[in-house]
Protein backbone atom coordinates (compact mmCIF):
# COMPACT_ATOMS: atom_id res chain seq x y z
CA UNK A 1 0.00 0.00 0.00
CA UNK A 2 2.56 2.76 1.04
CA UNK A 3 4.24 1.84 -2.46
CA UNK A 4 1.14 2.64 -4.34
CA UNK A 5 1.29 5.97 -2.63
CA UNK A 6 4.51 6.46 -3.09
CA UNK A 7 3.96 5.91 -6.92
CA UNK A 8 1.24 8.06 -7.28
CA UNK A 9 2.48 11.05 -5.56
CA UNK A 10 5.19 10.49 -7.82
CA UNK A 11 2.96 10.22 -10.41
CA UNK A 12 1.41 13.20 -9.18
CA UNK A 13 4.28 15.67 -8.88
CA UNK A 14 5.13 14.34 -12.89
CA UNK A 15 1.95 15.46 -13.88
CA UNK A 16 2.06 18.78 -12.23
CA UNK A 17 5.14 19.84 -13.65
CA UNK A 18 4.44 18.99 -17.15
CA UNK A 19 3.96 21.49 -19.83
CA UNK A 20 0.39 22.53 -20.46
CA UNK A 21 -2.04 20.81 -22.83
CA UNK A 22 -1.15 22.39 -26.40
CA UNK A 23 -5.04 22.62 -26.93
CA UNK A 24 -5.09 25.19 -23.95
CA UNK A 25 -5.45 29.10 -24.78
CA UNK A 26 -5.14 32.22 -22.30
CA UNK A 27 -8.41 34.21 -22.40
CA UNK A 28 -7.47 37.66 -22.28
CA UNK A 29 -9.85 40.62 -21.76
CA UNK A 30 -10.37 40.86 -18.29
CA UNK A 31 -9.58 44.58 -16.02
CA UNK A 32 -5.53 44.57 -16.59
CA UNK A 33 -3.38 44.53 -13.66
CA UNK A 34 -2.06 48.05 -13.73
CA UNK A 35 -5.79 49.28 -12.85
CA UNK A 36 -5.95 46.69 -9.80
CA UNK A 37 -2.69 47.81 -8.43
CA UNK A 38 -4.35 51.87 -8.68
CA UNK A 39 -7.67 50.80 -7.11
CA UNK A 40 -5.23 49.53 -4.16
CA UNK A 41 -2.03 51.97 -4.35
CA UNK A 42 0.46 49.31 -4.25
CA UNK A 43 2.28 47.16 -6.75
CA UNK A 44 1.60 43.05 -6.16
CA UNK A 45 4.50 41.40 -4.91
CA UNK A 46 5.60 38.20 -3.31
CA UNK A 47 8.10 38.29 -0.40
CA UNK A 48 9.30 34.87 0.35
CA UNK A 49 10.47 34.50 3.67
CA UNK A 50 12.54 31.48 4.15
CA UNK A 51 15.31 30.09 6.79
CA UNK A 52 15.70 26.77 9.17
CA UNK A 53 12.66 25.66 11.35
CA UNK A 54 12.54 27.80 14.06
CA UNK A 55 14.20 30.72 12.74
CA UNK A 56 11.08 32.95 12.87
CA UNK A 57 9.49 33.01 9.34
CA UNK A 58 5.84 32.77 10.32
CA UNK A 59 6.50 35.25 13.73
CA UNK A 60 8.05 37.55 10.96
CA UNK A 61 5.86 37.55 8.00
CA UNK A 62 2.65 37.98 10.92
CA UNK A 63 4.27 40.84 11.85
CA UNK A 64 4.85 42.74 8.52
CA UNK A 65 1.26 41.64 7.55
CA UNK A 66 -0.18 43.89 10.78
CA UNK A 67 2.24 46.36 9.86
CA UNK A 68 1.17 46.42 6.36
CA UNK A 69 -2.79 46.73 7.48
CA UNK A 70 -2.09 49.38 9.49
CA UNK A 71 -0.38 51.49 6.84
CA UNK A 72 -4.08 50.57 4.21
CA UNK A 73 -1.47 47.88 2.46
CA UNK A 74 -4.04 44.44 1.38
CA UNK A 75 -1.51 41.40 1.98
CA UNK A 76 -1.98 38.03 2.70
CA UNK A 77 0.20 35.41 3.96
CA UNK A 78 0.65 31.66 2.54
CA UNK A 79 2.31 29.80 5.56
CA UNK A 80 3.75 26.56 4.94
CA UNK A 81 2.35 24.75 7.83
CA UNK A 82 -1.29 26.20 7.20
CA UNK A 83 -0.96 25.22 3.43
CA UNK A 84 0.23 21.76 4.03
CA UNK A 85 -3.58 21.81 5.95
CA UNK A 86 -5.31 22.37 2.44
CA UNK A 87 -3.63 22.43 -0.68
CA UNK A 88 -0.83 20.53 -0.10
CA UNK A 89 -2.61 18.24 2.30
CA UNK A 90 -1.49 15.24 -0.18
CA UNK A 91 2.36 16.06 -0.34
CA UNK A 92 4.92 14.76 2.86
CA UNK A 93 8.39 15.22 2.64
CA UNK A 94 10.80 13.86 0.23
CA UNK A 95 12.59 15.87 -1.95
CA UNK A 96 9.82 15.50 -4.78
CA UNK A 97 7.42 16.59 -2.55
CA UNK A 98 8.95 19.55 -1.42
CA UNK A 99 9.41 20.76 -4.69
CA UNK A 100 5.43 19.86 -5.55
CA UNK A 101 4.76 22.14 -2.72
CA UNK A 102 7.26 25.08 -3.44
CA UNK A 103 5.84 25.01 -7.22
CA UNK A 104 1.99 24.93 -5.96
CA UNK A 105 2.44 27.92 -3.21
CA UNK A 106 4.85 29.63 -6.06
CA UNK A 107 1.61 29.58 -8.70
CA UNK A 108 -0.47 30.62 -6.07
CA UNK A 109 1.82 33.20 -4.79
CA UNK A 110 1.76 34.47 -8.15
CA UNK A 111 -1.76 34.87 -8.70
CA UNK A 112 -2.35 36.90 -5.70
CA UNK A 113 0.74 39.19 -6.73
CA UNK A 114 -1.28 39.59 -10.02
CA UNK A 115 -4.55 40.46 -8.17
CA UNK A 116 -2.19 43.41 -6.54
CA UNK A 117 -1.77 41.98 -3.29
CA UNK A 118 1.76 41.67 -1.42
CA UNK A 119 2.08 38.59 -0.68
CA UNK A 120 3.73 36.77 1.92
CA UNK A 121 5.35 33.28 2.08
CA UNK A 122 6.97 31.89 5.05
CA UNK A 123 8.61 28.51 3.73
CA UNK A 124 11.46 26.72 5.04
CA UNK A 125 11.84 25.87 0.92
CA UNK A 126 15.53 24.57 1.65
CA UNK A 127 16.44 24.29 -1.83
CA UNK A 128 18.00 27.22 -4.14
CA UNK A 129 16.40 25.95 -7.31
CA UNK A 130 12.55 26.08 -6.04
CA UNK A 131 13.29 29.48 -5.12
CA UNK A 132 14.61 30.36 -8.35
CA UNK A 133 12.12 28.50 -9.96
CA UNK A 134 9.22 30.88 -8.22
CA UNK A 135 11.15 33.84 -8.97
CA UNK A 136 11.49 33.24 -12.60
CA UNK A 137 7.22 33.25 -12.92
CA UNK A 138 7.35 36.74 -11.77
CA UNK A 139 8.45 39.72 -13.33
CA UNK A 140 12.08 41.55 -12.34
CA UNK A 141 11.83 43.29 -8.95
CA UNK A 142 8.53 41.09 -8.09
CA UNK A 143 9.97 38.58 -5.97
CA UNK A 144 11.61 39.63 -2.76
CA UNK A 145 13.95 37.01 -1.16
CA UNK A 146 13.79 37.46 2.74
CA UNK A 147 16.38 35.36 4.50
CA UNK A 148 16.30 34.98 7.87
CA UNK A 149 19.84 34.25 8.76
CA UNK A 150 19.28 32.69 12.16
CA UNK A 151 21.81 29.87 13.91
CA UNK A 152 20.73 26.40 13.88
CA UNK A 153 21.81 26.97 17.83
CA UNK A 154 18.75 29.82 18.09
CA UNK A 155 16.92 27.63 16.11
CA UNK A 156 16.79 24.91 18.52
CA UNK A 157 16.26 26.52 21.33
CA UNK A 158 13.21 28.18 20.07
CA UNK A 159 11.76 24.21 19.21
CA UNK A 160 8.30 24.38 20.59
CA UNK A 161 7.49 21.42 18.09
CA UNK A 162 10.60 19.20 19.81
CA UNK A 163 10.93 18.81 15.92
CA UNK A 164 15.36 19.10 16.38
CA UNK A 165 14.96 16.80 19.47
CA UNK A 166 13.37 14.30 17.34
CA UNK A 167 15.51 14.70 14.27
CA UNK A 168 18.80 14.46 16.11
CA UNK A 169 17.20 10.93 17.42
CA UNK A 170 16.58 9.59 13.95
CA UNK A 171 12.90 9.82 14.57
CA UNK A 172 12.08 12.20 12.21
CA UNK A 173 14.32 11.58 8.58
CA UNK A 174 15.11 14.05 5.64
CA UNK A 175 15.04 17.43 8.52
CA UNK A 176 16.54 20.42 7.26
CA UNK A 177 19.25 21.42 9.20
CA UNK A 178 20.13 18.06 10.33
CA UNK A 179 20.03 15.11 7.84
CA UNK A 180 18.87 17.63 5.14
CA UNK A 181 20.87 20.40 3.67
CA UNK A 182 19.47 23.59 3.75
CA UNK A 183 20.84 25.62 0.55
CA UNK A 184 21.23 29.28 0.64
CA UNK A 185 20.50 32.46 -1.91
CA UNK A 186 23.72 33.82 -3.59
CA UNK A 187 21.67 37.04 -4.07
CA UNK A 188 18.55 37.46 -1.28
CA UNK A 189 17.28 40.73 -1.64
CA UNK A 190 16.83 40.90 2.27
CA UNK A 191 18.73 38.89 4.72
CA UNK A 192 17.80 39.50 8.63
CA UNK A 193 19.85 38.67 11.57
CA UNK A 194 18.87 37.22 14.63
CA UNK A 195 21.06 39.28 16.44
CA UNK A 196 22.49 42.92 16.30
CA UNK A 197 25.93 44.13 16.89
CA UNK A 198 25.77 44.09 20.44
CA UNK A 199 24.76 40.81 20.53
CA UNK A 200 20.83 41.16 21.66
CA UNK A 201 18.47 39.70 19.58
CA UNK A 202 16.56 41.78 16.73
CA UNK A 203 12.75 41.72 17.42
CA UNK A 204 10.03 40.44 14.73
CA UNK A 205 8.70 44.36 14.54
CA UNK A 206 12.09 45.64 13.92
CA UNK A 207 12.91 42.99 11.37
CA UNK A 208 9.81 43.43 9.48
CA UNK A 209 10.48 47.29 9.82
CA UNK A 210 13.81 46.48 7.48
CA UNK A 211 11.60 44.18 4.88
CA UNK A 212 8.72 47.09 4.66
CA UNK A 213 11.47 49.70 4.44
CA UNK A 214 12.94 47.78 1.04
CA UNK A 215 9.28 47.82 -0.05
CA UNK A 216 9.12 51.11 0.30
CA UNK A 217 12.58 52.03 -1.46
CA UNK A 218 11.40 49.99 -4.11
CA UNK A 219 8.37 51.31 -4.82
CA UNK A 220 6.26 48.63 -4.40
CA UNK A 221 3.66 50.04 -1.52
CA UNK A 222 2.84 52.47 -4.06
CA UNK A 223 -0.12 51.68 -6.94
CA UNK A 224 0.70 53.41 -10.82
CA UNK A 225 -0.88 56.68 -11.60
CA UNK A 226 -3.60 55.90 -14.03
CA UNK A 227 -4.53 58.92 -16.11
CA UNK A 228 -7.78 57.43 -16.39
CA UNK A 229 -9.16 56.81 -13.45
Amino acid sequence: MVGNVVIARSMTVAKAMAPAPTNLSWHHGFVERKERQGLLNQKGCVVWITGLSGSGKSTVACAIDHALARMGKLCYVLDGDNVRHGLCNDLGFSVEDREENIRRVGEVAKLFADAGLVTLVSCISPYKRNREFVRGLLDKGEFVEVYMKVPISICEKRDCKGLYKLARAGKIKGFTGIDDPYEVSDRPEVTLEATNAAGELITPDCMAETVIDYLLGRGLLNGPCLSNM
